[in-house]
């Protein structure tokens, strides 16, 4: 499990108001380097750019600290691998969801202790198995019987979580056709990884990204209460539920009320629960900053077509495709005074 969090100072914080004066001071610096004579900006003078305002993290996770004290975060590093971001996250005392060898990599380089990771994709190659035993990564999942062969041959000391089916109709993004073991697949499982000599130490689920319905919530802990009693029943000792991510900033509360009453219920207090949070740490602290190129009149239609200078094959490539469940982008227009279009990057 992750280490006690570096204290960090509230006056190390950016304020969130501080976002436009940071577009705007980019712009003015390049402003000045057009005004050096001859000087060849290339790219970099038509580029997008980000405002990263950790101060948004930061509240995200003391927001989390409030509501699920009990639940200790694991950033899913997939949904946004910036390395500042994980720095601070670290410093924060959170761990690392990790679904590749490229984000176990990225997270060891930053922070090199490998108790702060678990690999949680439940279908993984051979080379990826073997990578995690030799960075020392002790935490996976799976939720098939050849994921359990794999294992057993490329990584037998591994600490295991079975993932369990379930589903929120409401979610953004659907991944119960893709992951989770069914409930009248599980001791099956449960038994093989046993007879395979395997450590099952506990159980995870994911209810999809972007949840909105308490009642699956509510439904996949009461799931995994049985499969924590089905591992015992064969002879494992499990002893953490991971209950994956799909938090959102807009119902975080309402969510979280449900998660703390099911699991007050459901799950034995000697029980170590962690999460998967992604989008709801990384949302809301960056801020894209594009440039208007170009305005195109419509004869026939009721607005113009504005153009910029960046999208969907570039940075919003992860927020406007409809497989990420999140088709609309709501952009914020900053006028600024004394700057032509070709100025503003």
């Amino acid at each position: 499990m992750p280490e006690t969090a570096t204290p960090i100072q509230l006056s190390q914080i950016r304020e969130p108001s501080l976002v436009e004066q940071t577009i705007r001071e980019r712009i003015e610096v390049n402003q000045q380097k057009k005004e050096i004579k001859n000087a060849d900006l290339g790219h970099e003078g038509d580029r997008a750019f980000f405002v990263v305002d950790l101060g948004q993290v930061y509240k995200q996770h003391q927001r989390w600290m409030i509501e699920l004290p009990q639940v200790q975060p694991y950033y899913a590093v997939k949904c946004n691998p910036d390395p500042r971001l994980i720095m601070f996250l670290s410093k924060l005392g959170v761990g690392f969801d990790c679904a590749s060898v490229d984000e176990m990599k990225l997270v060891l380089n930053l922070t090199p202790d490998p108790s702060r990771i678990i690999f949680s994709n439940p279908c993984k190659s051979d080379y990826s198995i073997r990578f995690a035993a030799d960075a020392g990564v002790g935490i996976m999942s799976f939720d098939n019987l050849d994921e359990l062969e794999k294992i057993k041959k490329f990584y037998p000391g591994a600490h295991l979580l079975i993932r369990i089916f379930a589903s929120d109709p409401t979610a953004l993004v659907h991944l119960e056709s893709k992951y989770g073991a069914s409930l009248d697949s599980t001791m099956t499982l449960l038994r093989r990884a046993f007879a395979l000599k395997l450590k099952v130490v506990g159980v995870s689920f994911h209810v999809g990204s972007g949840a909105g319905d308490v009642a699956a919530i509510g439904q996949a802990v009461k799931d995994s209460s049985l499969v924590l009693e089905e591992a015992r029943s064969v002879g494992f000792n499990p002893h953490i539920l991971n209950v994956g991510g799909g938090f959102q900033d807009s119902n975080f509360e309402l969510i979280s009320n449900a998660l703390r009453t099911a699991l007050e219920r459901q799950i034995p207090n000697n029980i170590t629960i962690i999460a998967e949070p992604g989008r709801y740490f990384a949302r809301n602290a960056y801020t894209l900053a594009c440039t208007v190129i170009g305005r195109r009149q419509v004869c026939n239609g009721l607005m113009d077509m504005i153009y910029q200078n960046d999208g969907v094959y570039a940075y919003t490539t992860s927020t406007s495709t409809s497989f990420n469940g999140f088709s609309n982008l709501y952009p914020t227009v900053y006028i600024c005074s004394e700057a032509t279009v070709s100025d503003l990057i």
